[in-house]
């Protein structure tokens, strides 16, 4: 019995039509294509797929749009995506699919967006109020009957949950969220 390894099918060479303004960007954007072993088709009638810089004609094949945000196109990708998806893209695009750009990945422990009351102990809230006041970690110790190390754990701790980088920072944040009042 004789076994057959498959062969993955040949890349089929697809049409592209390009738009863009900028004919520089208009040679780059042909370099990309032609290097991803695709003809470039000045004819936007027998082109396969297009891809446009920024705003793609109305009329012609589904488009790849680099750096566009019209939603009721297929393909979207950002203006610097790398060749690699581009040349996804155009392919995912000319076989009928739908590209959207990877969603910015929110930080998850850095700062958090807009903290809730409740994040903050009664404690956290008092040594804000007390830096508010223009104290330093020593007079803050001294009001509050507690170490100036525990202040600076307070402090740091405020920093990062309201995502500050300085006192002051932490203090115009904590007004605008009504954590203190002056």
């Amino acid at each position: 019995m004789t076994e057959t390894t498959p062969h993955p099918a040949p890349r089929r060479v697809l049409r592209v039509a390009i738009a863009a303004a900028d004919p520089v960007r208009r040679a780059g954007l042909a370099s990309i294509v032609w290097s991803a072993g695709h003809a470039v088709s000045d004819d936007m009638e027998n082109a396969d797929v297009m891809l446009a810089d920024g705003v793609a004609p109305d009329a012609g094949p589904p488009a790849v749009i680099l750096g566009g945000g019209d939603a009721s196109r297929p393909g979207l990708l950002a203006r610097d995506a790398p060749p690699e998806q581009i040349d996804a893209a155009l392919r995912a695009v000319a076989a009928g699919l739908a590209v959207r750009p990877a969603e910015t990945p929110r930080p998850a422990f850095d700062a958090l967006p807009e903290p809730e009351l409740n994040l903050f102990t009664p404690r956290e809230v008092e040594v804000l109020a007390a830096i508010g006041n223009g104290l330093s970690n020593k007079a803050v110790a001294r009001q509050l009957g507690i170490s100036q190390h525990t202040v600076k754990f307070h402090v740091e701790s405020l920093l990062r949950k309201l995502g500050a980088a300085s006192r002051a920072e932490a203090v115009h944040k904590g007004l605008r969220q009504r954590l203190i009042e002056m």
